[in-house]
């Protein structure tokens, strides 16, 4: 069963087009990996499959999530959630990391008077604190976190709803070699079942030994799609990045260096 289609997306900024005719399709329980250098795209593209961007309105574009190409934004939010940069507005709020995680079954950013948070939510989003090693400190103010923590939570937030499609927008940026592996672990613990998991990480060491499949971008375009063996390899590397490019691979762990 399809998890999202994209076709033919063009997204333009200030005269420039970010996506050039960008098509890709995934299917329920695929893991993916997108990664290219600075400005090649990525990000541009996993906020158009969130429908947090939208391309131009051309007739040769369409987009579809879960089979349904119309979405109540809302409805959406339960059923596919986003990991990002752009949210680190949360990082310096006030509300504790419980109310946080809590209120990502609601779609907004803590708690106002008309919000309704029953116990079940609150078990919730302990559960999914838990999960991440953040129960402990749950009742701290997300302002107080060390950037690892608040990484963990959001982590937490996002799969609160368990959604059917996860997307990870450079969801370790900021963090040190250490808190990255221990990120990465967590991520792992999500790609169980038939959910959908798309990151996007200048990394290679951050892609999961489940990931099967890697999209390369550049220039705003999808320039190679396959899997792990055929794509992340040094020439394809070297070229993509345009520079030489050497990668090892242990215990199905990538590194790239150059």
């Amino acid at each position: 069963m399809e998890a999202f289609t994209i076709e033919n997306a063009y997204v333009r900024r200030d005269g420039r087009y970010i996506l050039s005719g960008v098509s890709v399709r995934a299917e329920k329980g695929e893991h993916i990996a997108i990664i290219g250098p600075n400005g090649a795209g990525k990000s541009t593209l996993v906020d158009v499959i969130a429908r947090r961007t939208y391309p131009l309105a051309l007739d040769e574009y369409r987009s579809s999530i879960l089979g349904e190409e119309r979405w109540m934004i809302l409805d959406l939010r339960k059923r596919m959630s986003l990991v990002s940069p752009s949210q680190d507005s949360f990082f310096q709020t006030t509300y504790t990391a419980r109310e946080i995680v809590a209120s990502g079954l609601h779609s907004s950013l803590g708690f106002d008077f008309h919000h309704v948070v029953s116990q079940e939510d609150w078990e919730k989003a302990d559960i999914e604190l838990r999960k991440v090693g953040m129960d402990r400190l749950g009742d701290r103010a997300m302002n107080t976190l060390s950037t690892g923590e608040k990484r963990r939570v959001l982590l937490a937030r996002a799969a609160v709803t368990d959604p059917e499609i996860l997307l990870l927008d450079e969801a370790s940026s900021g963090l040190d070699f250490p808190s990255r592996a221990d990120l990465r672990d967590t991520i792992a613990s999500y790609t169980t079942g038939d959910r959908t998991l798309v990151m996007v990480t200048h990394e290679l060491a951050e892609i999961l030994p489940s990931i099967d499949r890697i999209i390369l971008m550049k220039d705003g375009r999808i320039v190679m799609d396959g899997t792990k063996e055929g794509t992340l390899r040094e020439d394809i590397l070297s070229d993509l990045y345009g520079r030489k490019v050497m990668v090892a691979c242990r215990n199905g762990i990538y590194t790239a260096f150059s």
